[in-house]
């Protein structure tokens, strides 16, 4: 949560190629990315984040790897068990809340209106991902936090690394953003410009830094 919260950028990426995807989160981390969400996607998804996991704890010291699109107790588990410390979700299922709170491993639900970021705060998520965030906007996350100014949010869905788009997010309130393909755009992993992906992050993470001072 710490290094969530100090970065504001969690990084959300899968690819079924081991190899490529230790490459990736090595070249978030020499860009100044401190957590990162493994996506739970394609078949022995967790086989391949179990490499990284291991990876990441000798070459990205500093970095905390978390999983992610977790919608039922079974995969947190899983993931709890291969080295994830924090658990992202498309939905909130507080099932989900329980096996990681048992743990003490946070869990970030995604929130789609007010009433599921209170009852999911209610099981202890400390974090809720607002999602999709293309579709309820900037706005939507002013509204939420008039009220309830407690709340942590991170967006996640359509957030782009553009002055613009990240300022916007960050002067609404958001604890922190979660960004995928807009990062690691298919062509530059396909070519394995990895010096691409670093350059993109720290020019992301500068970006947040400058919004949060605003």
């Amino acid at each position: 949560m710490q290094k969530i919260g100090a970065t504001g950028m969690v990084p959300v990426f899968y690819n079924a190629d081991a190899e490529i995807a230790k490459k990736v989160v090595k070249a978030c981390y020499d860009g100044g990315v401190r957590a990162f969400e493994f996506t739970n996607r394609g078949d022995f998804a967790q086989e391949v984040f179990a490499q990284v996991v291991k990876f990441a704890a000798t070459e990205c010291p500093d970095m905390a790897m978390g999983v992610g699109s977790v919608v039922d107790p079974a995969t947190a588990a899983m993931y709890i068990q291969l080295g994830a410390c924090f658990v992202v979700g498309p939905l909130f299922n507080p099932e989900v809340s329980k096996v990681c709170n048992r743990r003490q491993v946070p869990y970030s639900p995604g929130c789609g209106t007010v009433s599921e970021v209170g009852f999911a705060q209610e099981s202890g998520c400390e974090l809720c991902k607002v999602f999709p965030g293309d579709v309820l906007g900037p706005k939507f996350v002013k509204g939420l936090l008039a009220p309830m100014p407690w709340t942590k949010l991170m967006v996640t869905g359509g957030v782009e690394p553009t002055e613009e788009n990240l300022t916007a997010w960050f002067k609404a309130g958001v604890f922190a953003v979660g960004m995928g393909s807009k990062l690691f755009p298919s062509d530059k992993v396909k070519a394995q410009d990895w010096q691409y992906v670093s350059d993109k992050c720290r020019e992301s993470l500068d970006i947040i830094d400058m919004a949060r001072k605003k």
